[in-house]
């Protein structure tokens, strides 16, 4: 498949923001003991650290959704494109409890089975390749009901401990499930609202084809539209996020108190906001190639490779940074601690940024590499799945 350039550049820039969030919650002082939009606890930039990358997740999904449509228009065989979206789903649900679970929590016993947003598009590609034969308007009806409705599903009548509700509700909302002796398997990405996401891409794939003007055009009249209906829904403070805003100390956190919306699960007003913002990145984008440009495309040309290797480049780091405080290994606590001991340990926020810029300088050569090594074995196993 011929790559779309714009696609490389803004999946490489919510690569490099990815990176902040997780050098940030292994390594910050306060990531165990507090959430960073507890606006009781939080300052502005530790707010908007943890603010900004919530574009990730939504725009990483959303080109999902949008490389799969133009890989299956390019080949131009739904069979094949469909054996591919079924195995390439199982093999991110693998990765999930295997290379990233183990990268995350660096632990060998596996105590924290967590589903998260690669196994959540490895779920949403297994769901696109049986409506892969559905026509783009039905596909854009299940996504956008998806996306206005599921808040709705909490309302689903019944009792909490009715077998009916504990399947259903783990398909929409975060879960935690104990395994007993310690271990638990949890949802994080609930794949219901994230498929929304992804079906709203695969239907968006056909305009990173237009010409460059109409592209801009559409995407920054999309993103104004997603924005507006943001901003009436948070506003009117009824429907679309479980967390309502309210009036603070001042205005500043009153602003933050507007903007901080809930990403587990993805609220309709967190989808609005930031599939607001990234259609006018996409369109800022679009045709725009430079030395930056050329830098970031690295990075977004292997974006499994790069989710994948960063945790094993950031993870060490955190029991460099405890044995230089300190701390024994008998001090060490696995599982949701990333190996940190239950408190003392961490770095101050400044110099989470200098390691976050140091963890992506790092990346750059190994990414070149892959990068170049993927193109010189197309078709192979590893370089057609990573």
């Amino acid at each position: 498949m011929k790559r779309v350039y714009s696609i490389d550049v803004l999946r490489g820039i919510v690569m490099i923001i990815m990176t902040l969030d997780h050098v940030r919650d292994l390594l910050h002082t306060t990531s165990i003991t507090q959430q960073p939009t507890d606006l009781n606890t939080t300052t502005p930039l530790l707010f908007f650290t943890r603010w900004i990358t919530h574009l990730c997740a939504p725009t990483f999904v959303f080109l999902s959704g949008t490389s799969a449509f133009l890989s299956m228009k390019r080949t131009n065989d739904l069979q094949a494109s469909r054996r591919f979206l079924l195995t390439r789903g199982l093999w991110l649900i693998v990765l999930e409890f295997t290379l990233v679970g183990f990268g995350v929590w660096f632990d060998i016993h596996f105590n924290v089975l967590f589903f998260n947003v690669i196994a959540t598009i490895g779920i949403g590609f297994i769901v696109l390749a049986l409506l892969l034969e559905r026509s783009t308007k039905t596909i854009a009806i299940i996504g956008l009901c998806i996306l206005l409705l599921h808040n709705l599903a909490p309302l689903v009548p019944g009792n909490e401990n009715a077998l009916f509700k504990k399947l259903l509700m783990p398909l929409f909302a975060p879960a935690s499930y104990p395994l007993g002796n310690g271990r638990f398997f949890i949802i994080g990405y609930p794949p219901i609202p994230w498929l929304g996401i992804m079906l709203i891409g695969f239907v968006c794939g056909r305009f990173f084809e237009l010409e460059i003007k109409k592209q801009q055009s559409l995407f920054i009249k999309m993103g104004f539209a997603a924005i507006g209906l943001f901003i009436l829904l948070r506003f009117i403070n009824l429907y679309g996020d479980p967390a309502p805003w309210s009036q603070q100390k001042n205005g500043l956190f009153t602003f933050l108190s507007f903007i901080n919306v809930t990403k587990y699960p993805p609220s309709l007003q967190f989808c609005l906001l930031f599939l607001g913002v990234m259609f006018p990145v996409a369109a800022a984008i679009a045709g725009l190639q430079n030395k930056w440009t050329e830098i970031i495309s690295v990075y977004g040309k292997v974006p499994l490779f790069y989710f994948v290797l960063h945790w094993y480049l950031i993870h060490p780091l955190v029991f460099v940074m405890v044995f230089m405080q300190g701390f024994k290994s008998t001090d060490m606590v696995f599982g949701f601690n990333f190996g940190r001991p239950i408190a003392g340990s961490g770095i101050p926020l400044w110099t989470v940024y200098i390691v976050w810029m140091a963890i992506v300088m790092a990346m750059y050569p190994l990414c070149k590499w892959y990068g170049r090594y993927k193109e010189r074995n197309k078709g192979k196993l590893l370089p057609r799945y990573f």
